[in-house]
């Protein structure tokens, strides 16, 4: 896993913080200096805290475990949503349903829902329904699909959080916490880090910001999956070797 570079990160304006008057004090040790008002976050612990959560991610991913990101502001989502995507991750960057994570349940059966629609249009029930019952049930599908779409193959609780500005997805950090499922974030100058396992120091406003550490982060992502995918190989490869070898005794 290729570790993170300062300069990237320089490149990128993750330094950018906020403005000094909005700063949460308990982001002091990850700021560098003051300018212009703004306060500087110092790119060397960020890059030293990336690779910590990268590589804890890439531990998480390596044992076939889900990691769910979320992030519902406008400059994050398209983002979040083309990383998640493509390392096959459930997201959500429409609102954060309440009690997606300490409700799961209720969640899933949401889900079911959506799928159970998908049947009936495709053994033709949904035909025998009244013009305005089929409108219904057309709306219903497209909420569902927009609001839980991207979560329908998330079958349990993920394995960890990633989130993008904490502070605007308080409710999703603290139903992870409540549940003990790790969250890592982007926890910019005015957000409060003790609230976060895994804090990557950052400009959480920036898109260009949010998209190099999304690609780092995916990146692991993507080395923890081909380590599962190795190793299945490999089980399969000794599993057969065994299994020639018992023919090869029957045999004799």
């Amino acid at each position: 896993m290729a570790k993170a570079n300062v300069k990237d990160l320089l490149e990128a304006g993750v330094h950018f913080g906020h403005m000094t008057r909005k700063w949460n004090p308990n982001m002091a040790p990850y700021i560098f200096m003051e300018k212009n008002g703004i306060h500087i976050i110092d790119l060397h612990k960020t890059a030293v805290k990336l690779e910590e959560a990268c590589t804890a991610l890439e531990k998480i991913t390596s044992a076939g475990k889900k990691v769910l990101f979320v992030a519902t502001k406008k400059q994050a989502k398209e983002i979040v949503a083309k990383h998640a995507s493509d390392v096959n991750m459930p997201y959500i960057t429409e609102r954060w349903p309440g009690g997606m994570l300490t409700n799961f349940v209720t969640i899933r059966k949401a889900v079911k829902k959506m799928n159970a629609i998908d049947k009936m249009k495709k053994d033709g029930t949904f035909e025998t329904l009244s013009k305005k019952e089929r409108l219904q049930v057309d709306r219903q599908r497209a909420n569902l699909e927009k609001n839980l779409g991207s979560i329908a193959d998330m079958v349990r609780l993920p394995s960890a959080v990633f989130v993008v500005d904490i502070m605007r997805e308080h409710i999703a950090v603290t139903e992870a916490k409540k549940l003990g499922i790790p969250v890592f974030a982007i926890v910019d100058t005015n957000s409060d880090p003790r609230k976060v396992d895994y804090v990557i120091p950052g400009n959480d406003d920036a898109s260009k910001s949010i998209d190099m550490i999304l690609s780092a982060v995916t990146d692991a992502i993507k080395e923890g999956q081909s380590q599962r995918k190795a190793e299945k190989e490999k089980s399969k490869e000794e599993a057969k070797a065994t299994a020639d070898k018992d023919d090869d005794f029957d045999a004799e």
